[in-house]
């Protein structure tokens, strides 16, 4: 049983009006992975090529990808995230999530976790802290 499906969109834009969506980002050495829940279910949101990590050099480029993979898939604009990330990378996040369009709800410690599962996690915890529509 599916408690939801993401499709890829259908090339109309995204409602620019609509509330944004909260996802989880995680990043580190091997790139990037964002992921959305619904219900406290996770899952990796991949690329039009299916990859499910995105790797670029550039902290605000990644971000920025991630943000942009979610939109399309999502079909409505991503304006806040949870991210996970190695300690190192959390003094230039600020400047980078700037930069990408994103409001940081939280940072998480990766920890040991893969970069997939650690998107999952911030995935579970931006949907408890994302703000709250009408």
């Amino acid at each position: 049983m599916k408690l939801f499906q993401i499709e890829e969109p259908d090339g109309s834009p995204l409602d620019a009006t609509g509330p944004g969506a909260a996802v989880g980002i995680a990043v580190g050495k091997d790139g990037g992975a964002v992921a959305v829940a619904l219900g406290g279910n996770a899952e990796i949101l991949p690329g039009a090529d299916g990859e499910r990590l995105l790797v670029e050099n550039d902290l605000a480029a990644l971000l920025l990808g991630l943000r942009s993979r979610a939109e399309k898939q999502l079909a409505r604009p991503v304006t806040h995230a949870v991210v996970a990330l190695p300690p190192i990378e959390a003094g230039p996040l600020a400047v980078a999530a700037e930069a990408a369009g994103i409001a940081v709800l939280e940072t998480l410690d990766r920890g040991t976790n893969s970069t997939e599962q650690a998107a999952l996690e911030a995935a579970v915890l931006a949907e408890d802290l994302a703000p709250k529509t009408n």
